[in-house]
């Protein structure tokens, strides 16, 4: 698929999560900007994901929290019907603030707490290993989440057992909840400390759809070292007033906010 049409279903994913997290009057809006363009490469350009094939790739959203993302995305794709969008935190809904890999089809593992999605990852990678299966993993992680010593023993984990089918991928919008991450822990930059473990690693442009392809092509993979994408994002990417503005965290745009942020994101398509 070409990156005009890419770029055309992250905004219809943007434009969708915006409406759902209106609705619900919850949710955590400015990740799940950030992270749309990364699902959307992932869903419709990299991954070979039929739920029935065993040899599928697995995808582990780490930041469980932007879970509306991902549902999205998945209805998207067909996991799920597009109107049960409307039923996101309802009561009795499965689609829940994070998700859940017994409820929703598409979810590989349950993810909340911060720092288990890379250790998991970890695992499946090393069972395909075990295996002699070509199936990939990809982690997505909050740059915030990457404050977690277990991602850091993950991180050498993969190193010593040489998963090159394993990509993690930072979602490095610079923000995390309350603060930015200069303010809290400053881990940037984080390319040259992936490297120092061992890893292979691209630093990108996160919304930049051609260059995002080419981070997750598996002719980009280095042959006994695991994979990862520092991914330059924008907490709130696509609406002005929310862009880099830590206050969007898990804000919910009033009624005029939320027309403006439509009007804008509808004036991108």
């Amino acid at each position: 698929m070409p990156p005009h049409e890419l770029s055309a279903i992250a905004n219809r994913i943007r434009r969708r999560d915006l409406q759902a997290v209106f609705e619900a009057g919850a949710g955590h809006i400015g990740g799940e900007m950030s992270v749309i363009d990364l699902l959307t490469v992932l869903y419709f350009h990299t991954m070979s994901i039929d739920p029935a094939d065993p040899h599928r790739d697995r995808l582990v959203l780490s930041k469980g929290h932007t879970a509306l993302a991902l549902y999205i995305t998945l209805s998207e794709k067909g996991f799920l019907p597009k109107e049960e969008i409307a039923t996101f935190l309802k009561h009795g809904s499965r689609l829940n603030g994070h998700p859940n890999r017994v409820k929703v089809p598409g979810v590989e593992t349950n993810t909340g707490p911060l720092g288990h999605g890379l250790p998991v990852g970890v695992g499946m990678a090393k069972a395909a290993k075990l295996d002699g299966a070509s199936w990939r993993t990809f982690v997505i992680v909050g740059d915030g989440e990457m404050q977690e010593g277990s991602n850091w023993e993950a991180i050498m984990a993969a190193a010593q057992f040489g998963l090159d089918n394993l990509t993690l991928i930072i979602d490095h919008n610079r923000l995390q909840q309350g603060a930015r991450l200069a303010e809290t822990n400053d881990l940037a930059p984080l390319a040259p400390k992936l490297e120092a473990f061992g890893w292979a690693v691209d630093d990108i442009d996160g919304h930049d759809i051609e260059q995002i392809c080419k981070a997750l092509s598996p002719e980009t993979i280095t042959a006994g070292r695991p994979k990862c994408v520092v991914a330059n994002t924008n907490k709130g990417q696509g609406i002005s007033f929310m862009t880099d503005n830590v206050a969007w965290h898990h804000k919910v745009p009033n009624e005029d906010q939320y027309k403006q942020a439509m009007a804008e994101l509808e004036g991108a398509a």
